[in-house]
């Protein structure tokens, strides 16, 4: 007997299920699926199951409910935002071009909040909702290899079999959609606090800008104001050597001044003298005047030359005094 491989194929599991793909949506609908999921942004509150429950209402709402799971939703969404931000803000280097990307604006106006309100207010399904309604994913499979004997030397060469083990689905898939939710929120946090650094880092980088230009301003400042006091230092110099200019000249003029002075004491002692010897000699000669009949007219007449010599003498020497 001739085994075939994977004659096992035909088992339900292996027929292939709209969830296998991922449906890919026009442009119009990309465009309301975002607004959807901004507007009701409310239902995603994290709890158990509330992530859910809002994306199959937002499917339900655009009547894909057959055509992608909640899963592919949220993938979908994820995909958006994870694109959006590097176009938004690219690795240091590298050039990139968003407006290429037709979803980049309104990926853009979601982000910063100018979508809200812009859709339907929805309400998300209840739990105990028929989840025939909507598309799910199939359960997972897992390969086991058959394991045989050395004594069944015939099946040495065996198929592999698939085998599906669904003993515990329903649990398993509460735990993934609650690990799915949990890894979300987590993606989301991470997202949230790497926007605020880098929104605190281009704030830095503003204030650094900044900075700089105010240092450069005050280090132009300070040029200016090193040549203004490099101009008062010469200035300053230049007047001390005017003040010690001034100091010689004066040293100068009180030497003079000290000379006229004593010119003018040894000039004043010398008309002291010219005048007491004037009076000696009025003395003298004024007696002999009178006296003067006994003596011969000879001698009468040389001695008044005598004192007219003298007079004039001393008159030529007071007016020399006076003119100095």
């Amino acid at each position: 007997m001739e085994f075939q491989d994977h004659a096992y194929t035909s088992t339900t599991y292996d027929q292939v299920s709209a969830s296998d793909f991922t449906y890919k949506m026009n442009s119009k609908e990309t465009e309301d699926f975002v607004k959807l999921r901004v507007s009701n942004k409310f239902l995603f509150s994290g709890k158990r199951n509330t992530s859910m429950w809002a994306w199959r209402a937002i499917l339900k709402h655009m009547n894909l409910q057959h055509k992608m799971t909640h899963s592919q939703a949220s993938k979908k969404w994820e995909n958006l935002k994870k694109k959006y931000k590097l176009l938004k803000n690219p690795p240091d280097g590298v050039k990139l071009f968003p407006e290429c990307w037709p979803h980049f604006k309104l990926m853009d106006d979601a982000m910063e909040g100018r979508l809200e309100g812009s859709a339907p207010i929805l309400k998300a399904f209840p739990v105990e909702k028929n989840n025939r309604d909507f598309l799910t994913t199939l359960p997972k499979k897992r390969k086991v290899s058959t394991v045989l004997n050395s004594s069944t030397a015939s099946l040495v060469d065996g198929p592999e079999i698939e085998v599906s083990l669904n003993g515990d689905e329903d649990g398993e898939e509460d735990t993934a959609h609650e690990g799915s939710q949990e890894i979300d929120r987590i993606i989301q946090e991470v997202d949230n606090e790497r926007d605020i650094m880098d929104s605190e880092r281009l704030v830095m980088e503003r204030e650094k800008q900044v900075m700089e230009r105010e240092r450069m301003v005050l280090q132009r400042e300070r040029a200016v104001l090193d040549r203004e006091i490099a101009a008062v230092d010469r200035e300053r110099a230049s007047l001390e050597r005017e003040r010690a200019t001034i100091e010689r000249e004066k040293a100068v003029l009180e030497r003079e001044k000290a000379l006229v002075q004593r010119d003018r004491d040894a000039v004043s002692r010398d008309r002291l003298a010219l005048e007491r010897e004037k009076a000696r000699l009025d003395r003298l000669f004024v007696p002999k005047e009178r006296t003067g009949d006994v003596t011969e007219d000879g001698s009468k007449t040389n001695d008044s030359d005598n004192i007219d010599r003298k007079e004039r003498f001393l008159n030529s020497f007071e007016k020399l005094i006076e003119n100095f």
